[in-house]
């Protein structure tokens, strides 16, 4: 195994050979950043498809993601990097990073079949002296418990012929490149060895703070952040439906409150998508401390933000009603399938139980979305999903919703995301929380 220094000059020299394994939101900017840096890197994926298009330079996330189609164009043609199909293309590799899907199922706990089969793969592959990171999101105690055991399970001496460790990603899509080299990292180690290395090589394309603990302690801190947010997002939502039962608007109140120092009421919407929120505050709260994962205010947050679909819903059938319609056999125009607004990222997004809870009570959904849309929906184009339409439900705030010329619409429109706050609109426009 190299010794600390030679592995630190080898990182500032750029000799260092690198593997990522999992090329979607975090895999793959992480891995085109790397070659931009100019370190040799491979791209491991099992989908066939995907692999072929990235040797072919072609982009496989769509959205507003600035950068990224030309930096991939730009480091294939470089020939820094390759991308292939099968773990053993990383037999010469430095460094690691396993960037796979950690989601957890309806009982809230984690399922680890990607993160173990990873793992397994790449334990009789791996060099002696390599540093495995696991990007990955993890409940606390998953490096000790998951990843190590896998390892050793394979042979291999954690600590002495393979270093092990936890740096997870902190992005978002629509920022992708942008929170990669500008937001700061924890690098969580095994050994506090493990975490100078890690730091030694995160440094070449992070240019943000690099700050080194153990492997729990990086755990703890990604799950924790994005557990706050959720919560943040469920006082939002829970506020706006008291202003609306209130008679109030939340519109007024919001700014009102955020005058006060320290305050910071966000907007409410739809509900909480993508990969990471919705599930990682259940990461959390897998941890062995804590007995009960289903009592306390973060739980109590994820079961506000998951009811949101419900409450869109519920709100839409009183606004039909007091107009003398009714939701069912209503034409529903539901605007948005993408979790986040100009995106083609549709992880677990709150527009699938909001239509599933529309077709239940009867509605006649039409879906549209400039992105990404389910299997088997048609793409139309927007002014022919909201012609006829008893109401819109704006569930994304895409820039074409945003744009349409909404003064010529006289169709009720439940802006669920307040996108249209200033616009001339010629129908009734209603918003969360009033």
């Amino acid at each position: 195994m190299p010794d600390a220094l030679t592995f630190s000059t080898a990182a500032q020299d750029r000799t260092l050979s690198v593997g990522v394994v999992g090329l979607g939101y975090v895999g793959l900017p992480a891995a085109l950043l790397i070659a931009e840096a100019g370190f040799q890197v491979t791209g491991v994926d099992l989908r066939r498809d995907r692999v072929a298009k990235l040797n072919d330079a072609v982009c496989p996330i769509e959205g507003n993601e600035p950068g990224l189609a030309e930096l991939l164009t730009q480091v294939v043609q470089s020939k820094r990097i390759r991308f292939a199909t099968d773990h053993t293309a990383l037999s010469e590799a430095d460094v690691v990073l396993v960037a796979v899907e950690t989601p957890v199922e309806a009982d809230h706990r984690p399922r680890y079949d990607a993160l173990r089969n990873a793992v397994t793969s790449l334990a009789p592959v791996l060099r002696s002296g390599a540093l495995l990171v696991i990007e990955s999101t993890l409940a606390p105690g998953t490096i000790d418990r998951v990843v190590v055991p896998a390892l050793e399970a394979q042979g291999r001496k954690v600590g002495e012929d393979l270093l092990v460790g936890h740096c997870p990603e902190r992005v978002m899509p629509g920022k992708l490149l942008s929170n990669m080299r500008h937001l700061s990292r924890v690098c969580g180690g095994t050994t506090p060895e493990t975490a100078e290395r890690m730091r030694a090589f995160y440094a070449a394309f992070v240019h943000a703070d690099l700050d080194v603990a153990d492997a729990v302690t990086a755990e703890l801190t990604k799950t924790a952040e994005n557990a706050y947010r959720d919560v943040n997002i469920a006082f939002a939502n829970e506020l706006a439906l008291l202003c609306e039962a209130a008679g109030g608007d939340f519109a007024k109140v919001r700014p009102l409150v955020n005058k006060s120092p320290g305050r910071n009421v966000l907007l409410p919407g739809t509900g909480v998508g993508g990969h990471c929120i919705p599930k990682d505050s259940w990461l959390l709260l897998a941890s062995d401390a804590c007995p009960d994962p289903t009592f306390g205010v973060i739980a109590a947050a994820r079961r506000t933000n998951d009811a949101m679909p419900l409450k869109i819903v519920e709100r839409l059938a009183r606004e039909l009603e007091s107009r003398g319609g009714q939701l069912q056999g209503a034409t529903i125009a539901v605007l948005g399938w993408a979790y986040l607004e100009n995106s083609d990222d549709d992880r677990n997004t709150p527009s699938a139980p909001l239509c599933q809870e529309l077709e239940q009570r009867g509605a006649k959904v039409r879906l549209h979305d400039p992105l990404v849309l389910p299997v088997g929906v048609a793409k139309e184009a927007l002014s022919q999903v909201i012609e006829g339409a008893a109401a819109v439900v704006i569930a994304v705030g895409h820039d074409e919703y945003k744009a349409f010329d909404w003064s010529k619409q006289s169709v009720l429109v439940l802006d669920a995301r307040d996108a249209l706050r200033g616009k001339s609109v010629m129908g009734p426009l209603r918003t969360l929380g009033c």
